[in-house]
């Protein structure tokens, strides 16, 4: 009987053993399948011919410098995806930025990368005496090397010189106008990104596509013989967001800004700056069109004709990687066309004045409205063709947002207060049609939904552009028609007297919504 029992017994414990083994087996496939590439891996390697370059973190001997190749190959080998699946990585966060965490190889393991069809791979040399990497060694297959290590190495710098531009501190300068110093400068904080800038998602997404092919343009430009620089026109009245969006361009690009006043300098002083200005920056030059009507004992001639040789003279050529912005708070009507010309002012964005689109994004980012009662009464107040710069209806938002009810009443009073302008009925006042970009000249619209508008192309001599010129014009008469209905009605316009001394509506906030 006890034999029996032992028998029995054993037998149980091999079917759980069995059992626990076919469990692993089943709940580590993914174990098994991770072990089976890193074989097929180590079979494959050990069948191929390499050669192994070592970039050193030390150069000069005794009196050691630094390598510039090592830095920027570290960075480079710290963004890999497949630095995530090292058998050993370094996990560090940054001293200035909160919630930024990087990687870094561990001694003596490997990172893969690939390159133009050629496999290559990263191998931390290990430490020195300080505790710091030595070296970083490179492995490259023979039959490789000659195709792709040049290029391999410049894509490596590439990349790293874009990670360390993106990621420090941004500064802008503003000229002094005084000989002891010409820059001013401070640290550039301005919030404003491409991403939060509120904009129609089209036009958004073409200048998003033209700065990136700016960026990703060096060999482009070379190759061509061309300076690498790119010029932005931003016109529109007062209000409307110009500065806000250049200064969300150079957040995207990572470049320095630099302020020029005109007024401030001459001729040889304009010249001089842009000497001392940095690769990498962007120019800001703001009111253009009032610089250029004349002044101080000046003439509009000779002020155009040193705005000239700033935007392309020689001097503007000391220098690549830059990007030259300039505002106008009118139209492009009374400018010199040698002033707008492509080569000058490459790309024209017009920003105009709110419409109800804009409106209603605005009211989502300030007030956190996708709807509203009162939303109709807007409506008819934009279609009967009155307009609110940007400016206006955001501050109107920002004074009464705790009241979405008192601050929509609010922008219902501004718009009975405002003229309409006047009709375009001629053909020469339609705006223009699409154009390709073939023409060589980029002219978009933002049709200021406030920083949330429609666009456009349009050649280059063209201005901006809109909507087809008779919706518009139904749109307008479609309103008129309905404000006059109301009062025939005996609805009364709103007063917003009450409501704006903060009388009589919060108690309502939450059923308005």
């Amino acid at each position: 009987m006890p034999l029996e029992g032992a028998g029995a017994l054993a037998g149980f414990l091999a079917y759980a053993a069995m059992a626990v083994v076919a469990l692993r087996v089943v709940l580590s496939y993914k174990s098994a399948a991770h072990a089976a590439r890193r074989l097929w891996r180590w079979a494959d390697e050990w069948a191929q011919a390499y050669q192994y370059y070592e970039v050193p973190r030390l150069v000069g001997g005794g009196d050691a410098a630094e390598n510039p190749l090592f830095r920027k190959a570290a960075a480079y080998v710290s963004s890999l995806p497949t630095l995530e699946d090292a058998d050993a990585a370094c996990v560090l966060s940054s001293a200035t930025k909160s919630n930024d965490f990087s990687l870094q190889l561990g001694a003596g393991h490997t990172a893969h990368d690939a390159f133009l069809g050629a496999r290559l791979a990263w191998t931390n040399g290990g430490k020195g005496k300080d505790g710091l990497c030595e070296r970083l060694v490179l492995r490259v297959r023979r039959h490789d090397r000659t195709r792709v290590l040049r290029p391999y190495l410049q894509h490596v710098e590439s990349v790293a010189d874009e990670m360390e531009q993106r990621r420090r501190d941004l500064r802008l300068y503003a000229n002094t106008g005084s000989d002891g110093a010409r820059w001013a400068s401070a640290p550039f904080t301005h919030p404003a990104t491409l991403d939060t800038v509120a904009m129609d998602p089209e036009l958004k997404t073409r200048v998003r596509a033209d700065l990136e092919s700016f960026l990703k343009g060096r060999s482009y430009y070379h190759r061509l013989r061309r300076v690498w620089r790119r010029s932005y026109l931003l016109y529109g009245p007062h209000g409307t967001g110009k500065s806000t969006f250049a200064a969300a361009m150079a957040r995207f690009l990572g470049y320095d800004v630099y302020d020029i006043d005109l007024s401030r300098a001459g001729s040889d002083d304009l010249r001089a700056m842009l000497l001392d200005t940095a690769p990498r920056s962007l120019i800001l030059v703001e009111d253009l069109d009032r610089y250029l009507r004349g002044g101080d004992g000046e003439t509009s001639a000779a002020r155009a004709a040193r705005v000239l040789g700033f935007m392309d003279g020689l001097s503007s050529c000391c220098g690549e990687e830059r990007v030259m912005v300039f505002t106008m708070s009118g139209g492009k009507e009374g400018v010199d066309p040698a002033v707008l010309r492509p080569g000058r002012l490459d790309v024209h964005i017009h920003f105009a004045m709110c419409d109800f689109e804009g409106f209603k994004a605005l009211a989502s980012n300030y007030l956190g409205l996708k709807d509203h009662k009162l939303y109709p009464q807007v409506e008819e107040g934009f279609h009967a063709g009155a307009r609110l710069s940007p400016a206006e209806l955001g501050e109107i938002m920002l004074a009464n947002r705790g009241s979405p009810s008192r601050a929509l009443r609010t922008v219902i009073n501004a718009l009975q207060h405002v003229t309409a302008p006047p009709a375009r009925t001629s053909s020469a006042a339609r705006p223009p049609r699409l154009s390709s970009r073939l023409s060589g000249h980029l002219d978009e619209s933002n049709t200021a939904s406030s920083e949330s508008n429609a666009a456009s192309l349009s050649p280059g001599t063209g201005g901006g552009f809109g909507k087809d010129a008779p919706m518009r014009e139904i749109k307008k008469l479609y309103g008129l028609i309905k404000i006059r209905s109301r009062k025939e009605g005996g609805v009364v316009p709103v007063d917003d007297t009450a409501s704006a001394n903060g009388r009589g509506s919060d108690a309502s906030t939450e059923k308005d919504r």
